[in-house]
């Protein structure tokens, strides 16, 4: 077990991102609980803020994506890029963790290294699907690495770094979901629709403005073949609940906002249609059947498609090593089309039950529940700290 320390160990976290934050905060908790004294501070959002860590910056405002959609908010990215360097500079924390968010982070962890602070990064970024050149970076800049895909350790190997694999953070999430009894969120959720769709646009505001539109169209078209779906439309908790209603006013659709009950919502669902990301991976581990879309603008597009090196962009079809969901992105990500591959779905049962089956598959791959602890043990190990508790 160990005395405790006659200095407080420090930790920065940077998290970017819904999902980084959503994982970040349950590490900060794990780590917490292994050694109460350990100072964390953060670039997070409302869970991580929840969780124990100090946050120094909100990743809402940094919420961006693609090349052309960051150079839009460059001053912001400047601001918070310098308050973290003075941050960094005063504290000088034992570790740094990234999660995620490569771009930023990566500049982030050029610092910590000037700085002579250690660098773990947990949610590696995916160099194995684009920019494969950055694994070499990944190599000069991070001390130690925790992935999170069954794939990746080979990947890294071949490539002369060693990383630890860990199991997929969303198994601690989704372990503690409620069952499903009368009163649990997903019964309520149902009420009496025969057919629920789940719409999830994003976790971005500029994923809501390109996407949710497309999505809401798609709605429109589906219910005018199925009067009797329903649409639930969980909301990120990086987004404004205003930026979403927009959209939906004067829409005549069966569409209910759902906050804090994401996963219940995606259990009760017959189909998600979803933006690719991490969603993929929650409503495959879930087990609910999904179509994935995704469109950027032409200029991000074409200056990024070069540079992909994998047939898949939907994680469960890259851990299957196949198709085994729908993936319709850029010009395919067109109401009409999405609405089409969703009846196809929806009117035949036994579709859906076949990807309920590969998903459950994929899920198998993915490690066991204790993620967190796991990962707190290694970085509490990197910055030279006891665990004081099991």
């Amino acid at each position: 077990m160990g005395s405790y320390p006659t200095n407080i160990t420090k930790i920065f976290l940077s998290a970017g991102e819904a999902s980084g934050d959503l994982h970040g905060s349950y590490l900060v908790r794990a780590i917490k609980a292994k050694n109460p004294h350990a100072s964390i501070t953060c670039l997070g959002g409302p869970m991580l803020a929840g969780s124990g860590a100090e946050l120094l910056l909100d990743n809402r405002d940094l919420a961006v994506v693609g090349l052309f959609e960051v150079l839009r908010h460059c001053k912001v990215i400047f601001k918070a890029w310098q308050k973290i360097k003075d941050h960094l500079s005063r504290e000088r924390p034992q570790v740094i963790v990234l999660i995620d968010f490569p771009d930023f982070n990566l500049l982030l962890a050029r610092f910590a290294r000037t700085i002579g602070c250690r660098v773990f990064y947990y949610i590696a970024p995916q160099v194995w699907a684009w920019r494969s050149g950055r694994v070499r970076t990944l190599k000069r800049l991070v001390d130690d690495a925790a992935v999170i895909l069954p794939f990746e350790p080979a990947f890294y190997e071949r490539h002369g770094m060693k990383v630890d694999f860990v199991g997929h953070p969303l198994l601690d999430v989704l372990e503690e979901l409620p069952g499903d009894g009368p009163g649990a969120p997903a019964k309520r959720l149902r009420g009496r629709s025969q057919w629920l769709v789940g719409l999830l646009p994003g976790s971005r505001n500029s994923e809501i403005r390109s996407l949710l539109p497309i999505l809401l169209e798609t709605a429109r078209i589906i219910h005018r073949h199925l009067p009797e779906v329903s649409f639930l439309l969980p909301m990120a908790p990086t987004l404004e609940r205003w930026r979403v209603e927009e959209h939906l006013l004067g829409c005549a659709l069966p569409v209910r906002i759902v906050e804090g009950d994401t996963y219940a919502a995606m259990r009760v669902c017959n189909l998600i249609l979803t933006a690719s990301g991490t969603a993929t991976l929650e409503a495959a581990i879930v087990g609910t059947p999904m179509i994935v879309i995704y469109r950027v603008s032409n200029l991000t597009y074409y200056a990024g498609r070069h540079l992909i090196r994998v047939n898949f962009v939907a994680l469960p079809n890259l851990i299957a090593g196949r198709s085994i969901v729908p993936e319709l992105l850029q010009r395919d990500a067109r109401p009409a089309k999405i609405a089409a591959k969703a009846l196809d779905l929806l009117l035949h049962p036994d579709r859906l039950e076949k990807q309920r089956e590969e998903l459950a598959r994929i899920r198998k791959q993915l490690g066991s529940a204790g993620v967190a602890n796991r990962v707190a043990e290694l970085v509490l190990e990197r910055a030279g700290a006891p665990i004081l508790h099991g």
